[in-house]
């Protein structure tokens, strides 16, 4: 017996360093996420039929109720939609008066929390979506609130996202009110974030929203973040210590959001800006040159003009302009030269 546990035992060490430092359990790996995906929904659907059953047997005062309470509530979110709409188009034209860049609309997809990583010195969640749905590592998530944190690892119908809070995460911000740049870093607490090296001196004060910069081009700007809680200022110190809490629920929220944004780099879409710039030019010059070949009287006709002000030029184009314009554009230059 004793053999046996100590065989075991070399086993279980040798697994985990190969794990940890090479990839060829990485497809076991995989295939164990579908058999535990199985498990998953298996273990889930007792509280699912409950749900179901409990749903049936509402009372229909409390439905009742529920109903005009849900009429409210999306009364108040149209009149803030039509608001957010009005802003969007004032975006719009402005980004558009200013050349820039046209706005890219962000594609989402809603997933579902499933499992919760055990390890209390990691802040590690499970969601049903994987490689199959399109998801890619580096993927932001986000609740209905802020941003929740990125996907670390894939797997054919599920994935792990590491959450903001994590002791090994940090993310670029940037304070709303003034645009103060910073950087958020996890503290390993799930109510709590601190940033790293700001200055004694520097604007931000408690109750200042920290939105993403989009800095890292991981995550998407203009985001929330966390809300500034803690401001601790040190005369000996020359940085201060500033700490956050997330907006998003990182404990409660069970459904989330995947951002799909543009994931292509600065330098290929200022590579493909000046193909597609290029492209336009050459199509609209190929335009330009095609009604003036094939009828030269309006060439002739418009070229009249520069002749008549210059008297050096005026035989030039009599003689090779049609007879029926150059005539009358020849006949009132000479007497200008008299």
């Amino acid at each position: 017996m004793g053999v046996r546990l100590l065989v075991l035992v070399v086993m279980s060490i040798a697994l985990m360093v190969v794990d940890s430092r090479f990839d060829l359990l990485k497809p076991v790996r995989s295939q164990m996420g579908l058999v535990l995906m199985e498990s998953y929904w298996i273990t889930d659907l007792p509280q699912r039929m409950w749900q179901g059953v409990a749903g049936q047997f509402g009372s229909r005062t409390e439905l009742i109720a529920e109903n005009e309470k849900l009429k409210t509530e999306a009364l108040l979110l149209q009149g803030r939609l039509q608001k957010l709409a009005a802003l969007t188009e004032q975006n719009v034209r402005l980004r558009e008066l200013l050349n820039s860049s046209a706005l890219v609309n962000e594609k989402v997809e809603v997933a579902e929390l499933i499992g919760v990583d055990p390890n209390p010195f990691t802040h590690r969640i499970l969601i049903n979506k994987g490689e199959r749905d399109g998801v890619f590592l580096g993927q932001p998530v986000l609740d209905a609130r802020g941003l929740m944190g990125q996907v670390v690892e894939l797997m054919p119908y599920t994935s792990r996202v590491l959450l903001l809070t994590d002791s090994t995460h940090s993310i670029p911000v940037q304070v709303n009110r003034n645009g103060l740049r910073a950087i958020a870093s996890g503290t390993g607490n799930p109510e709590r974030l601190e940033l790293r090296h700001v200055a004694d001196t520097a604007d931000i004060k408690e109750g200042d929203l920290l939105v993403s910069s989009g800095m890292g081009q991981r995550f998407p700007a203009g985001y929330p973040v966390a809300t500034v809680n803690e401001v601790i200022h040190d005369s000996g110190q020359p940085f201060a210590i500033v700490r956050a809490i997330p907006t998003a629920a990182l404990n409660r929220s069970r459904y989330m959001l995947l951002v799909f944004s543009d994931r292509r780099t600065p330098e290929e879409r200022a590579t493909e800006a000046a193909i597609a710039q290029e492209e336009a030019d050459r199509q609209g010059a190929s335009h330009g040159q095609a009604p003036t070949s094939p009828a030269p009287t309006p060439g002739a006709a418009g070229a009249q003009p520069a002749p008549a002000t210059a008297p050096a030029s005026v035989p030039a184009p009599a003689a090779h302009g049609s007879s029926a314009p150059a005539q009358p554009a020849a006949a009132p230059a000479q007497p200008r030269r008299q």
